[in-house]
């Protein structure tokens, strides 16, 4: 046998030389399609699992309701919600109550004393988180 005939064995000719390497793309090019399908699949149902924590904006601030020049309340107003079924106040450990209907624009003067703790908390579908907490002065 001569040196053309072992080439010829061992490469191949002309048309059998190029079906090896578009074999070989198609099959990569597979490969990485399903990698790509597996690892998304994994990843997406990862965040299923988690639930999400009350969001909500409010603002508080001194007022004075008796017109005696002197402020003596506090006005919670609720500025924006993005996750948020109910927003509760509570003034010096005493019992929760609801501030309006809980929607954008609802506010409402709170009787606190100089000292008194103010927490404001919001619940979204049974998980509750306090916004904020602050120490009323006036």
């Amino acid at each position: 046998m001569d040196l053309k005939q072992y080439r010829s064995k061992l490469i191949g000719n002309e048309d059998e030389r190029a079906v090896s390497p578009v074999i070989g793309v198609i099959l990569m090019v597979a490969i990485t399609v399903i990698l790509a399908a597996v690892i998304a699949a994994f990843v997406l149902d990862l965040g299923q699992g988690q639930s999400a924590n009350p969001q909500a904006g409010v603002t508080t601030e001194n007022v004075d309701t008796d017109s005696d020049g002197t402020d003596d309340d506090v006005r919670v107003t609720i500025n924006n919600i993005q996750r948020a079924d109910k927003i509760e106040y509570q003034v010096g450990g005493s019992g929760w109550s609801e501030i309006g209907s809980s929607k954008v624009g609802d506010s409402t003067t709170v009787g606190a004393s100089s000292g008194d703790n103010i927490i404001i908390r919001a619940t979204y579908e049974g998980e509750s988180a306090v916004l904020t907490e602050e120490t009323a002065e006036f």
